[in-house]
């Protein structure tokens, strides 16, 4: 690969460090508020550090005339995440004084968004390090979203490229130049957000941990202050105000620019997420009645906690409200399947995205109509979008990949002397961004952290593979690509 391609790379990537710096402000700032000013050293050295390192990328400059192209997209992409969590992990080996492998195992679930944690007694913490791990939640849901809308299409990987494809209805173009698109994409983001954080602060949470909270679930994160999860907080309204957020994060932010753009149908219109909501009340009723149908709870309650459960499951979210693994063998293997299934393309949401179980679906019907009728000529269509050849490869490649990336993990992790399933859910989890598995020692009411280091670098790895779509991190294996 040219030098200047690299020079071009570490610039970028020297942004995002510096950025990565800037955010270190708020834990400090956050330190100094709550009167732990002590405890600020760790995170003005881990600040340093990553300034240095980012400006050590960017003072050679950017080159001139030199354009990435889609093959420089692909190292950019996994080097950038890369990066940003080995900085993004200093504050946890400096401050809170874990392992290399710990803080980078728990910087990688932050800025995956995937919520998978090794650290307990959550409740007593330094507010400077809950901060942290929900702001790399924030940063990463939003460097997603980022990279679903802008890279993945480029690179034919991934969702958006279906959701992009203009037809022949103008109106339907969200708008005309990519800067204002993302624009307006983080004022949407931003705005969820803070009005996230107010809701769940009048609905009795405190001011800290709403915002913590609200954080992780706009970005489909799962990271709490408390190892309680929302369990530790019993008024029904924080509950369902953090189920309303769940949704709002694993729905497209493109159709939020839209609806801001002036088309207030966007929303309702799109297959998806009419997929995504319906997919969910019906899930809500059906296991909800079961639940009220075995326990003593009143049918809201159970609805309650049905929702709450069954909405971080389906949107990657990964908090909990009780064990849900305690609930039967019914339920347990309900949850399994839902962890699988993921949000709408271009939210911060991880897992199989909904569309393609419903352009899966739309492929079925029509083979079996093409068996019914040899000759006919079926037209297969996605959201008023025609689904051409290099769509439906892309989707089944990506599916494959992601099952067999599941296997192998869950093999290696058994390998390693790990329970089955705790490797298989565990493995599960983490590819799909789910955060907790099942079981006794990763299940919602436990964590990662005495898993063997080894497990925890190749769970690391699967976070990883999961939020980049996983081709996105396998083409850099072929040795084709580092020829020129």
């Amino acid at each position: 690969m040219a030098l200047p391609t690299l020079r071009i790379i570490g610039f970028i990537i020297g942004i995002f460090l510096i950025t990565l710096a800037i955010a270190m402000i708020v834990p400090m700032a956050t330190l100094v508020i709550f009167d732990r000013t002590h405890e600020l050293p760790s995170f003005l050295w881990s600040s340093m550090i990553t300034f240095v390192a980012g400006l050590a990328l960017i003072i050679p400059g950017r080159p001139e005339h030199i354009h990435l192209r889609p093959r420089d997209m692909y190292l950019l992409t996994v080097s950038s995440w890369l990066v940003v969590c080995i900085f993004a992990a200093l504050p946890f080996l400096l401050a809170q004084h874990v392992s290399f492998t710990d803080s980078i195992f728990e910087s990688m679930s932050g800025i995956t968004a995937t919520g998978s944690t090794v650290l307990s007694g959550l409740d007593t913490m330094s507010p400077g390090i809950l901060i942290w791990r929900s702001l790399l939640h924030w940063l990463g849901g939003i460097g997603f979203i980022g990279m679903a809308v802008a890279i993945l299409p480029l690179l034919r990987i991934g969702g958006m490229r279906l959701f992009q494809t203009e037809s022949s209805d103008r109106s339907e173009k969200v708008m005309p130049r990519s800067h204002m698109v993302a624009r307006l994409i983080v004022a949407a983001y931003v705005g969820i957000t803070i009005v996230g954080s107010l809701a769940l602060w009048w609905a009795g949470m405190s001011l800290f941990d709403a915002i913590n909270h609200a954080m992780s679930a706009i970005s489909t994160g799962g990271f709490s202050t408390s190892d309680q999860s929302l369990a530790k907080w019993t008024q029904p309204a924080v509950h369902w105000v953090a189920i309303v957020i769940m949704i709002l994060g694993s729905l497209p932010f493109t159709l939020y620019v839209a609806t801001l753009r002036g088309n207030r149908r966007a929303l309702i219109k799109d297959q998806q997420v009419q997929g995504l909501l319906g997919m969910l009340l019906v899930t809500w009723l059906v296991l909800g009645t079961w639940y009220w149908w075995t326990t003593q709870l009143h049918w809201l309650e159970a609805l309650r906690h049905v929702a709450f459960n069954v909405t971080s499951v389906v949107t990657t979210t990964g908090f909990a409200l009780g064990d849900y693994s305690l609930w039967g063998n019914f339920s347990l293997m309900l949850f399994f399947y839902l962890g699988f299934v993921g949000g709408c393309s271009g939210s911060t949401a991880g897992g199989i995205k909904i569309f393609r179980f419903q352009v899966a679906y739309i492929l079925l019907k029509a083979n079996l109509n093409q068996l019914i009728h040899p000759r006919a000529v079926i037209k297969q269509k996605y959201n008023g979008h025609r689904l051409d050849e290099e769509i439906v490869r892309s989707i089944l490649t990506f599916s494959f990949f992601f099952a067999i990336t599941i296997c192998v993990i869950a093999l290696l992790l058994s390998l390693l002397g790990v329970d089955w399933m705790t490797a298989l859910t565990g493995a599960a989890s983490t590819v799909s961004g789910v955060g907790p598995g099942l079981g006794a020692t990763i299940g919602p009411s436990g964590n990662f952290s005495s898993l063997p280091d080894a497990a925890k670098w190749i769970l690391s790895f699967g976070m990883l593979l999961g939020r980049l779509e996983i081709i996105t991190v396998f083409v850099l294996c072929i040795p084709a690509f580092w020829r020129h």
